[in-house]
């Protein structure tokens, strides 16, 4: 396909971006892998929750967007998962425009008769790279930056069992607080990395979720004692960075076949939980009065997990909803209306905070 001189450079309208690597959003720093684990390399590569927002303030009555994705094999099991471009204007999906990856293609998808700010989410699983945007029918424009809340977290985080990716917990809650959520949800990792900490601590933030430690029980088993200094030294290694941005802990959520089964070191996840929720209290007794805790267990019922560990719609969106009270109690909600709660206001120009690219 032939680019049009009309198409739009995507990177202005381009949302929930943390590293650039050659142009292509990425969630690990290209300049800093080697010290990172393979599956979190692995991971960093698909865009979890980059996403396009703009306005349409001249009535287009369609976006269309060009992109390549990779195209799966004949027996790779992700190709029949539905590839799909879904349109969010506010709190409701409009839109779904349904097609094939493919290494150059566009995708049009109808407007609604509003000046938006509209948003549309990619599919994720073929690591599709927008190439380019336009309207049909009038102009668009980038809708205005929001604050950035950066979100770590293992499968959960990143969005598993969610039916599309707008219901994962961090885009809903992003949603419901008014910010450019950053998805740096790595399944099967998010560990307790050192150098992953210090990889967030060089990012833009305004406001900073950490909720990982399922996977400290079951991939590379910790004690309850090692899992408490992890934390510790995770925090603080952050904190070198954003010594003063408001940082809330999510403790691990439910998980039946762990809660009282030990682990290799003999922890059971329960003890694992208290010894996360332990860290984060000592380290708010010691004066981190930017630092906050949301203890994950009771936050969903067995009901609310599609497979035993991760959860469905409906879970996904009782974790949304507490997170979003737990930032609102902690002072750092941030819809369009309150953003000096975080001390933080958009450049109406749209205008992107500097963050490090390749």
């Amino acid at each position: 396909m032939t680019p049009d001189p009309h198409w739009l450079d995507p990177e202005p309208f381009l949302r929930g971006v943390a590293w650039l690597d050659r142009g292509r959003p990425v969630r690990a720093d290209p300049g800093d892998l080697a010290r990172l684990p393979w599956d979190t390399r692995e991971r960093a590569a698909l865009p979890i929750g980059v996403r396009l927002e703009f306005t349409a303030p001249d009535g287009a009555r369609a976006v269309e967007v060009r992109y390549r994705a990779r195209v799966p094999g004949p027996t790779e099991a992700l190709r029949d998962l539905a590839h799909c471009f879904a349109l969010w204007h506010g709190d409701r999906c409009v839109a779904e425009s349904f097609t094939e990856p493919a290494e150059e293609a566009a995708v049009t998808i109808p407007l609604p008769a509003a000046p938006g700010p509209f948003t549309v989410h990619p599919p994720e699983s073929q690591a599709p790279v927008v190439l380019g945007v336009r309207g049909l029918g009038g102009r668009l424009a980038p809708a205005p930056r929001r604050p950035r809340w950066v979100v770590h977290g293992d499968s959960i985080t990143e969005g598993w069992w969610s039916t599309r990716p707008a219901h994962a917990w961090p885009s809903a809650a992003g949603r419901a607080l008014g910010l450019d959520c950053v998805n740096l949800g790595y399944a099967g990792s998010a560990r307790g990395e050192l150098a992953t900490a210090q990889q967030l601590a060089s990012l833009p933030a305004d406001l900073l979720t950490l909720a990982f430690g399922t996977n400290c029980w079951s991939g590379v088993p910790c004690s309850a004692p090692l899992m408490y200094e992890t934390t510790r030294a995770f925090v603080s290694l952050v904190r070198q960075g954003h010594p003063a941005v408001p940082l809330l802990v999510v403790s691990p959520l439910l998980r039946p076949d762990a809660e009282t089964t030990r682990n290799a070191l003999g922890a059971t996840l329960r003890d694992l939980r208290t010894a996360i929720e332990e860290a984060v209290r000592d380290l708010v007794a010691a004066g981190d009065a930017r630092l906050a805790l949301l203890p994950g267990a009771g936050l969903l019922t067995a009901d609310d997990l599609a497979d035993g560990l991760h959860p469905n719609d409906r879970g996904h969106a009782r974790i949304a909803a507490a997170v979003t009270g737990a930032v609102g109690r902690f002072g750092g909600a941030a819809d369009p209306a309150r953003t000096g709660a975080l001390g933080v206001h958009p450049d109406p120009a749209g205008r992107a905070p500097a963050r490090p690219s390749r």
